[in-house]
């Protein structure tokens, strides 16, 4: 376990402690050992190595070996009893803001609610109001606190996120107020899902840049409105932060704000190892103390902070702790594929099936998006809800699609496919004479979902080995916030991709982004080829293409590694030399 999440459980052993009532002075000490751990510059293996965590100032004897033990094993029982000795409502109610460990404690003593349910009957009965302590105000806030849990308590998809940021962004960059604007984040770093929203400016006058924030009109709640930080929850549940800097300081923010939490330990390791401290603020000298000298005034961007430690510019979605420091070092990034690579994309509905366009309106929405060609792979007849197609009907489709073409209505170029169900036993829906009519053929599962790991991973190993198999779709079946994967052993399905030339799709969907960024680095450096594919369902749909481009950046890929950035010919090249 790295520190970070060692530092979360001190945290929440704290609270658990302030649940049960316990000594004041234990609970004191796992909140000011977390606060010392967190803050922390040397390494923490390094100093349990050398046994001097002991010597740390804010960290006890009796925390050392549940430290120790954390890192080591990333387990600690006494957590795992304490956290199992607190009734569930309790730890639940702490995610109500305003309510922490003390509030909880009394009104459990008092009233003796257990649940939110009970605690949102105690606050409509008055009794929160009458509890000393509390009063009409409190009781009020708790119940909109518990109005919008569920909203607050949720993730967002990047897609969603993006678009609550952009017009607050576009907005702050037009104050004349502000030198420089961005946002940081897991939005930055093009995570496929997103907890809040940071915004990090530069100007000289912070407080005119907060009440602007503030009185945005999607804004739906003010929780902090102060001159250097404010907070605001909008229309929907989703938070978001704003924090004003001088411009000398604007790219230590930017850079610390974007994270991840284990890139930005590595980065501050590099600078200590050189003889600096890093942080939000700046870079000083390592000499602490009140003395420490700021070095590094001429950077101000984060380029300039990377290249100041020895590094090429590590960007944003490649800061996941990953390596991503030793390539950067070794003059090993990679050229990451852009939205201008793609020249086309398959994996696509119409009419035909579940879609809402038809083939000449889809070939016009990839028109005026500047590709090349447009794939349409729409579902096979075991899709049943899908209205998917028969054999009969996949021919008539290709021979609409051939005369489409030959008609030279368009410059895009039509490719004729379909996505076929992989059946539970790992046949395919369609005919093998019904699939050697088509340009290329997309294999996804759609049933039995059930199925064990072992019976799931032979079933689409046994698709991928069909010889009419150009493309897995949506590897895993997830959605995201609402599905979890099916179980597959995805390193043998990626094995037998490789060994069958099967591509593996980027399902571009906002809701899937499947397969999983993390996987794609090393599965493509030992040959799996990628296709970024939308599956749209309309013309609208081809749009999310970009969240596609989004989870192969992330996970290193370059152009060379995705069919769809070859032109029409070499895609046609790449078909024809796998039949």
């Amino acid at each position: 376990m790295n520190k970070a999440d060692i530092v979360d459980v001190l945290e929440d052993i704290a609270v658990l402690l302030e649940l049960k009532g316990e000594n004041p002075f234990k609970i004191r000490a796992y909140s000011t050992g977390a606060r010392a751990l967190e803050t922390m510059e040397d390494d923490l293996g390094e100093l349990i190595e050398l046994g001097k965590l002991s010597g740390m100032r804010g960290i006890g004897s009796a925390l050392v070996e549940k430290i120790e033990t954390l890192y080591a094993t990333g387990e600690l029982a006494y957590y795992t009893e304490l956290h199992a000795s607190v009734a569930p409502g309790l730890i639940a109610m702490l995610e109500i803001p305003g309510l922490g460990g003390k509030k909880v404690k009394k009104l459990h003593d008092a009233l003796g609610v257990e649940s939110i349910d009970a605690l949102k009957a105690a606050c409509e009965s008055g009794e929160v109001e009458a509890l000393k302590g509390f009063g009409k105000k409190s009781a009020e806030k708790i119940l909109t606190g518990i109005a919008n849990r569920a909203a607050y308590a949720k993730r967002y998809h990047w897609w969603m996120a993006r678009e609550v940021a952009e017009p607050i962004l576009a907005g702050l960059r037009a104050l004349p107020q502000v030198e420089r604007a961005e946002v940081a984040g897991s939005l930055r770093r093009l995570r496929e899902t997103v907890g809040d929203l940071d915004f990090i400016v530069a100007s000289a006058d912070s407080q005119l840049v907060m009440d602007w924030f503030v009185t945005q009109p999607m804004v739906a709640e003010v929780t902090a409105h102060g001159v250097t930080k404010s907070s605001v929850r909008f229309e929907g549940g989703l938070q978001a932060d704003l924090r004003v800097v001088p411009a000398e300081q604007f790219a230590f923010a930017l850079h610390h704000f974007t994270g991840s939490k284990d890139h930005n330990v590595a980065m501050r390791q590099r600078a200590l190892a050189r003889g600096y401290s890093l942080s939000e603020w700046g870079l000083t000298e390592k000499v602490g103390g009140e003395g420490a000298k700021p070095v590094g005034h001429g950077i101000i961007s984060e380029k300039g902070l990377f290249e100041f430690l020895g590094l090429a510019e590590i960007l944003p979605e490649l800061r996941e702790g990953l390596g991503e420091l030793e390539a950067a070092e070794a003059g090993e990034l990679p050229t990451l594929v852009t939205r201008s690579d793609i020249r086309g994309v398959f994996h696509n509905h119409t009419t035909a099936s579940d879609g809402r366009g038809t083939i000449e309106e889809m070939a016009a929405a990839a028109e005026a998006l500047g590709w090349d060609y447009l794939g349409l792979a729409d579902h096979s007849k075991a899709s049943y809800q899908a209205n998917g197609l028969d054999e009969a009907r996949v021919l008539k489709q290709v021979a609409q699609i051939r005369a489409f073409n030959e008609s030279g209505a368009s410059p895009v170029h039509v490719f004729s496919g379909i996505e076929c169900d992989i059946l539970p036993d790992g046949s395919l829906d369609l005919e093998d004479r019904t699939l050697d009519a088509l340009d290329y053929a997309v294999m996804s599962v759609h049933s039995s979902f059930s199925q064990s790991e072992d019976e799931m991973t032979a079933r689409v190993i046994r698709a991928i080995e069909h010889p009419a198999t150009t493309m897995l779709g949506h590897p895993t079946g997830r959605i995201l916030l609402r599905r979890e994967p099916y179980k597959i052993d995805l390193q043998k399905v990626i094995d037998a991709a490789i060994a069958n030339q099967v591509i593996i799709e980027i399902n571009a969907n906002p809701r899937r982004l499947d397969m999983d960024w993390r996987l794609w680095r090393r599965a493509a450096e030992r040959g799996l080829m990628c296709s970024i594919n939308p599956d749209a369902h309309s013309t609208d749909g081809l749009s999310y293409f970009d969240a596609g481009v989004n989870i192969a950046r992330k996970g290193w890929l370059e152009k060379e590694q995705v069919l769809n950035s070859r032109d029409c010919a070499g895609v046609v090249r790449w078909f024809s030399e796998r039949k």
